[in-house]
């Protein structure tokens, strides 16, 4: 593998690289390849957020279709004057 150096990195942003380091318990080269991979898209648990939406999921029935089906209806139709 490859190393790579970086110049010039701010003095907050390496206090913030060894305390998250430091609180992880790893090595700032762990801790500094851990958040390329996070902010690259990379890491597979920062892209999954449907733990977020779990309050959301379910399963309508049919009577629960019905109803929202009957609720909307009237959002199927088109009224020409709307579009004057």
């Amino acid at each position: 593998m490859k190393s790579i150096t970086v110049h010039g990195i701010e003095k907050e942003t390496e206090k913030l690289i060894n305390a998250r380091a430091k609180s992880a318990g790893a090595s700032v080269n762990k801790t500094v390849k851990e958040l390329i991979t996070k902010a690259l898209g990379m890491d597979k648990a920062t892209n999954d957020h449907r733990d977020e939406f779990l309050d959301l999921f379910g399963v309508w029935t049919e009577a629960d279709e019905k109803q929202f089906r009957k609720a909307v209806k009237d959002l199927e139709v088109v009224h020409p004057e709307d579009w004057k």
